[in-house]
């Protein structure tokens, strides 16, 4: 089977808003409550999450980034066509 990575993530227009997004993350704040509060995709009705998803899935800079990513990590700034990208990896298989 392919490898695979389960991830949520919060997008937002701009790096700065992503940047200050990370920082509260890395305070300790809720990445799902976050993602709920500021998040521009659907996904921020479930905190984020995307669940799994294997390489061709995504846009090439976000599927880099979370299939490089450590399990556990939250990542970002990840400029794609759609915004900026904090990306928590949840898991892999």
């Amino acid at each position: 089977m392919a490898q695979q990575v389960k991830a949520s993530h919060i997008l937002v227009k701009g790096q700065g808003k992503a940047t200050e997004i990370l920082e509260r993350i890395r305070n300790g704040e809720s990445f799902e409550a976050l993602a709920k509060e500021f998040s521009e995709c659907p996904s921020k009705k479930k905190g984020g999450d995307l669940g799994y998803f294997g390489r061709g899935m995504m846009v090439k800079e976000f599927e880099k980034a979370a299939f490089d990513a450590e399990k556990g990590s939250v990542i970002g700034p990840v400029k794609t066509q759609f915004g900026w990208h904090i990306i928590k990896v949840v898991d892999k298989k």
